[in-house]
C-alpha cells in the first residue's frame, strides 16, 4: 500500500513517499481503509524526535494520528464492526500511521462516525475531540457555572474545547487574533481576549480551570488567573510523574519527568491550584459519545484546508507553520 514514512529523526525532514505492507489484522483488529487523515503539530513532533524517549518507535515510521475511513476486515474477536462501516478513530501510540491507504486498529479504539460528517470532517476530529474531552470531562469533571479559560481558541483543540465547554454549560474565555474573534464567540466564547493587544492576565479572575497548550511563560502566567482551588489542565507540558507512571516508563524517564516539572508544580502547590499534565489516550466509546454531541449539533468541526493525500508534506508544513484555524486534512480516497 502507498503510505508517508520517515526514516529517522530530525526536524523538518521531508516524509517519503514509500510501499509498505498492508497492516496485520489481529484477532481484536479492524482494517480500515482511509479515506481521511487528520494533520496535527503532534505529527511534526514525532518526526523531528522530541518523543523518542517515551514513544520508542522502529523505523520506516508510518506517520499520521487522526484517521476515518471505511471498515474492511475485521478480526475473529471483533463483534460490534463489520466490513462497509463507516468509522473514525485516534489510533494507539504504538500503533499510529494514519497517512496511509490502510490502517489496522485495536477494535476498542473505533467509533461509527458521525453520520452527519463528511470523511474529511471527521478525520479531523478524533485527537482534538478527545483531548478536549479527557480535559474537561474527566479530568476536570467541568460542570455547568464554573468559568474555564482555553488557550489558543482558533488552534484545533480549541475549537473543539470551546464548543465543549458551552455545552456542559460553563462560562468560556479564550485568546486569539482579532481576525479570529468572531468565530470565536460564533462557537461559544463569552469572553475573547486578543492576544496581540491584551494580556490575559489582566482580563481574567478566579477562574476554575485553565487549559493550557501553550508555553511555560504562558502557563506561569496562568496560575494567576484561577482561584484557589482551581485546576491548571496543560497538553503542551511539562510531564508530571503521575504521566510517567502512567505510560510505565523508566526510573530514570520518570525521574526526568519530576524534575521537568518541579518549578510548576512548586508553583501551583503554593497558589493551592492543581497541575496536570495530560497526554491524550485513544477511546472508542468517548469517540461514540462525541458523536452524539456531533450528530445533535451540539459541536461542529472546524477545517481550514485539505489537501490531496499525494501533498502530504505540505500539509504538515502548513500545520507546523501555524495560523490554522481549526484543522487541516488529507484526502486519501
Amino acid at each position: 500500500m502507498k503510505a508517508f514514512v520517515i526514516d529517522r529523526y530530525g526536524k523538518n525532514v521531508p516524509l517519503r513517499a514509500a510501499a509498505v505492507p498492508e497492516p496485520t489484522v489481529g484477532p481484536d483488529d479492524v482494517l480500515v481503509q482511509v479515506h481521511a487523515a487528520g494533520v496535527n503539530p503532534l505529527d511534526g513532533k514525532i518526526r523531528d524526535g522530541e518523543f523518542k524517549l517515551i514513544l520508542p518507535y522502529r523505523f520506516p515510521l508510518v506517520l499520521g494520528n487522526d484517521v476515518a475511513g471505511v471498515v474492511v476486515r475485521v478480526g475473529e474477536r471483533v463483534r460490534r464492526f463489520k466490513a462497509g462501516d463507516e468509522v473514525y478513530a485516534r489510533p494507539a501510540k504504538d500503533r499510529i500511521g494514519t497517512f496511509a491507504e490502510f490502517i489496522a486498529m485495536h477494535q476498542d479504539d473505533v467509533a461509527i462516525k458521525p453520520q452527519r460528517l463528511t470523511m474529511e470532517e471527521a478525520a479531523s476530529l478524533p485527537l482534538i475531540g478527545l483531548t478536549a474531552w479527557q480535559a474537561l470531562v474527566e479530568r476536570a469533571r467541568l460542570e455547568r457555572g464554573q468559568k474555564v479559560f482555553i488557550q489558543a481558541g482558533s488552534g484545533g483543540v480549541g475549537t473543539f474545547a470551546i464548543q465543549l465547554a458551552k455545552h456542559l454549560g460553563a462560562t468560556v474565555a479564550t485568546t486569539t487574533s482579532s481576525g479570529n474573534v468572531a468565530l470565536m464567540k460564533e462557537l461559544g466564547a463569552d469572553v475573547v481576549v486578543d492576544y496581540r493587544t491584551q494580556d490575559f492576565e489582566d482580563v481574567l479572575r478566579d477562574y476554575d480551570v485553565v487549559l493550557n497548550s501553550q508555553d511555560a511563560r504562558t502557563l506561569e502566567k496562568s496560575l494567576r488567573v484561577l482561584r484557589k482551588g482551581g485546576k491548571l489542565i496543560s497538553i503542551s507540558g511539562p510531564p508530571d510523574p503521575e504521566f510517567g507512571r502512567e505510560l510505565g516508563a523508566s526510573g530514570f524517564v520518570k525521574l526526568v519527568m519530576r524534575l521537568l516539572s518541579t518549578r510548576i508544580r512548586r508553583k501551583a502547590r503554593g497558589r493551592g491550584v492543581d497541575y496536570s499534565f495530560l497526554f491524550m489516550k485513544p477511546s472508542g466509546s468517548q469517540l461514540q459519545a462525541i458523536a452524539r454531541l456531533v450528530d445533535a449539533g451540539a459541536i461542529r468541526p472546524v477545517l481550514d484546508k485539505v489537501f490531496p493525500f499525494e501533498s502530504t508534506n505540505e500539509a504538515v508544513a502548513c500545520v507546523e507553520a501555524g495560523r490554522v484555524r481549526g484543522k487541516v486534512v488529507v484526502k486519501v480516497v
